[in-house]
């Protein structure tokens, strides 16, 4: 192994189809009023072995087709891998999805079948239908002579088929082919019973009649095979499908469009990576056979499941630029691709190009939009897309009912959850898994856990069986709310339903071991987590990053395996017959002992941290595991380290961690460890192009990231750093009207953010005084009331606010009517500005500074940039 970690980057997304760029202005938005949108698509960041058609000319072009098309003329060969330039890509959102909508034809105009079976075929069907299977050969037999050769034979295996009567068919087609002497009718009836037997799930018995096929002689053709890979990943056996593709070669057939096409369907219901994907696309290209829209869709199926929207909008302007046709299904999967990268500024544009293409948005498209502003945290559009649908006279399906009742559920707004519920039970559609899941992780978010109880009792008196996120909602809910014993029966049912812990589970898990200060055992389960085979993900290392260090927010604490003289026999006792009794394994037995530990100790005293270079040490360890599976650190992992170095004990022992990450990644953990040993000049550049990628993600997840940042920088004495930081994240609208002449509002900000803010905000009203401006007459800045502190009105921010004015000798005071409200007027303000030894107090410095930075500094004179 290297001494060196390869390239390891949360803004590294090596997604293999990102040949060629998609045009900035290829969806031309027709409903700006709907929303005010903040975040406008960046271009795609790839090299290519041809520049694209510059943005002058690109932006002639009024629509997708002409955007596309202009693209199209110097695009680089499309199985052509991209030298990867990092980008931050919202891998960190990938959330377990409640459900899973399907989109295939919907909206699209049924086509007619063109079938040549005489009236004879339709005469025996109905005999055929009304016989037992006994009697079917006689009925065969007597007809015999008036079925007119494989198409009739071919339509009674079709409608047998429709009707499920499988049995039949197969004996229809035994009879059919034993009497049928032409190989090529023979291969014809063969390929209709096995894309038979695969969309009525009978995998086996559609591979036997391939391999009699094959044995007897008249399975060698192109239908033969493709009808069997499409059997095989319909129904979830991509693998086998690969196997029989890469098959055809030993044979002598060359696969054809219906092949292909059939192929990266199997692909991509199975999660078959892309780039292998793409290699099969590749493939077809090189064989000289042409892609339809069938293939585009398939393709677009891939990105989607995977998220990856970039690929996404290549594969559309590729359709575009072919002059393939595209449909309400192309659509429909290509927003839900860019839906789940987080994109929904783009999403919206794309909606708004429908209608210009005559294609109307059906209940799918909607649904898909909703669910993407919900996940994305912009409920307002959500609802605004709700009454919109509705007054469309576009009617609810399931999914889009379980879709809004779960943004009204996340919102604490119950009653309005409670009643599309009803609406939902009175339109004939009844409460699934699905919304129960929804409504437990609203209540649960609440810490309604009363509700949560009557809930999950009443979905299992209703027959609604819970489902694995079930469990893993409520586990996670009991346990981040301290009811360990609650958590440890719901898991001992969890066993009893025979069902297996997947990543969620164990995320959950993890994640509260990790808030009541048990690393050590987050880690532990980590390891036997991946013993079991299941794959951690970047969620589950996040929880364990962010816990080190961290306050915990219960007190039971004591690590699984570990003695205490807290530790009570009765409760050893209660666990060691759990344990017995539930005959559990190694890794149940610890998952119980672990919830039995933390009910026995709920009172004891919360232990600490290892702290100094001994957590870092650990942190580096998780990473490594990261980097060992392959597993991308994203933004919110980024975040969870720069908040580990603001709880490390020195300034050296958080420069030492950032400096080890730089071998993973120099372009994130780089910056942030340049900023904090005081570097500027070259590396603002370098910083920029990161806030950049940032800009891209949604904005709790960007405010996260400056908070983290600033916080790091404030707390290590990088104070101008940090305002400069903060001001970029204000400029680039990070945290949106944070302030104006008379107001600072600071309640999404962390402590050193807010703190670097004041300075700049009373800095630039500071330069409103001596330009001869009056101040407005009243002056205020918000903190919020601390609704997550133990005591309401006392929350961290606003004592870091409060001390930070004291400091200063600010002449602001607290409002008596609002806890997180400083209040001052514009005239005393305006006096205590123009006092001499005021702008000293305001203006910020760093402790540490790099002598590269003198002509950098040289604008560091705040009071006269435009803030």
């Amino acid at each position: 192994m290297a001494s060196t970690p390869p390239h390891c980057s949360i803004t590294a997304t090596t997604k293999p189809y990102q040949s060629h760029q998609y045009p900035q202005n290829q969806f031309k938005n027709q409903r700006n009023h709907h929303h005010n949108h903040r975040n406008q698509p960046h271009p795609q960041k790839f090299s290519f072995s041809k520049p694209l058609t510059s943005p002058s000319n690109a932006s002639k072009h009024t629509t997708a087709v002409g955007a596309a098309a202009a693209a199209s003329s110097t695009r680089a060969p499309i199985s052509q891998t991209p030298t990867p330039v990092p980008s931050l890509a919202p891998d960190f959102s990938v959330r377990r999805s409640t459900r899973f909508v399907s989109k295939m034809h919907l909206g699209r105009p049924k086509t007619t079948i063109n079938t040549r079976h005489s009236p004879v075929a339709e005469e025996v069907l109905q005999l055929a239908l009304h016989n037992g299977q006994a009697g079917l050969e006689s009925v065969l037999v007597s007809f015999e002579s008036k079925l007119c050769s494989s198409d009739d034979y071919n339509f009674l295996l079709r409608e047998l088929g429709n009707r499920g009567e499988y049995e039949k068919a197969i004996k229809c087609f035994q009879f059919a082919v034993g009497r049928e002497r032409r190989r090529n009718e023979q291969g014809k009836l063969a390929s209709a019973m096995i894309s038979i037997l695969g969309r009525l799930g009978k995998v086996e018995l559609a591979n036997c009649i391939f391999e009699t096929a094959l044995r007897e002689g008249y399975g060698k053709t192109v239908y033969a095979f493709s009808a069997l890979i499409s059997a095989y990943g319909r129904n979830g056996y991509y693998e086998e499908a690969i196997k029989v593709f890469d098959s055809m070669k030993n044979y002598g057939l060359k696969p054809n469009s219906v092949t292909y096409n059939a192929v990266i369907d199997a692909c991509g219901k199975g999660g078959v990576e892309f780039k292998r994907v793409v290699e099969i696309f590749d493939d077809m290209l090189s064989g000289g056979v042409q892609p339809d829209r069938i293939t585009f869709n398939s393709l677009l199926s891939v990105c989607s499941r995977g998220s990856l929207w970039e690929s996404a909008m290549n594969l559309f302007s590729e359709m575009v630029s072919r002059g393939i046709d595209r449909d309400i299904f192309t659509y429909n999967t290509l927003l839900d691709a860019v839906c789940k990268g987080g994109q929904m500024d783009l999403a919206f544009e794309i909606m708004a190009e429908m209608t210009t293409k005559s294609i109307l948005p059906n209940v799918v498209t909607y649904s898909t939009m909703i669910d993407g502003y919900a996940k994305a945290g912009r409920f307002d559009d959500a609802l605004n897309l709700f009454n919109e649908m509705k007054f469309l006279g576009i009617g609810l399906d399931r999914v889009s009912y379980n879709t809004l009742l779960s943004i009204y559920a996340k919102l604490g707004r119950f009653e309005e959850a409670l009643d599309i519920c009803r609406e939902m039970e009175g339109s004939g559609i009844r409460r699934d898994v699905v919304t129960y899941n929804a409504l437990l992780g609203g209540y649960g978010k609440q810490g309604k856990y009363d509700e949560v109880r009557r809930l999950f009792g009443e979905m299992k008196a209703q027959r609604v069986s819970p489902n694995l996120l079930t469990y893993s909602t409520v586990i996670d809910v009991y346990s981040k709310g301290g009811l360990y014993e609650e958590a440890m029966d719901v898991f001992r049912e969890f066993k009893r339903a025979g069902l297996k812990a997947d990543v969620v589970l164990y995320s959950a898990l993890i994640d509260a071991l990790c808030k009541n200060g048990l690393v050590k055992s987050a880690v532990s389960l980590l390891d036997e987590m991946t013993k079991e085979g299941i794959r951690p993900n970047v969620v589950t290392y996040n929880s364990i990053i962010d816990a080190f260090g961290r306050p915990v927010t219960s007190k039971c604490v004591f690590d699984v395996g570990e003695t205490s003289e807290l530790q009570t026999d009765t409760s050893s006792m209660v666990i060691e017959r759990d344990i017995v009794a539930n005959g559990t394994d190694g890794e149940n037995n610890r998952i119980v002992k672990i919830f039995g530990q933390l009910a026995a100790e709920k009172g004891g005293q919360a232990k600490k941290g290892g702290g100094g270079k001994q957590e870092i040490l650990c942190i580096l360890g998780v990473f490594q595991k990261m980097h060992q599976l392959e597993i991308k650190p994203n933004v919110v992992t980024f975040s969870a380290i720069l908040n580990a170095c603001s709880r490390c004990d020195s300034f050296e022992d958080a420069s030492m961690l950032l400096e080890e990450l730089r071998l993973f990644d120099n372009h994130v953990y780089g910056v942030a460890h340049g900023l904090l040993l005081g570097y500027r000049e070259n590396l603002w550049i370098q910083a920029q192009s990161l806030f950049d990628e940032v800009k891209l993600m949604d904005s709790s997840t960007a405010s996260a990231f400056y908070n983290a940042l600033t916080d790091m920088l404030w707390h290590f004495g990088q104070k101008w750093g940090a305002q400069l930081v903060v001001l970029e994240g204000k400029r680039r609208q990070v945290w949106e009207n944070v302030w104006s002449n008379s107001c600072l509002d600071l309640h999404l900000m962390s402590s050193g953010a807010a703190q670097a803010m004041v300075h700049a905000w009373l800095l630039n009203i500071r330069s409103i005084v001596f330009e001869g401006h009056e101040l407005p007459k009243l002056l205020s800045i918000l903190t919020g009331w601390g609704k997550h502190s133990k005591v309401v009105g006392d929350g961290a921010l606003k004592r870091a606010v409060e001390a930070l004015l004291a400091g200063m000798g600010a002449p602001f005071q607290l409002a008596k009517c609002n806890l997180g409200r400083f209040i001052s007027t514009g005239p005393v303000v305006a006096a205590w500005l123009r006092e001499s030894g005021t702008l000293k107090l305001l203006v910020l410095h760093d402790d540490r500074t790099h002598p590269d930075n003198t002509r950098f500094e040289e604008i560091s004179n705040l009071q006269t940039l435009p803030l």
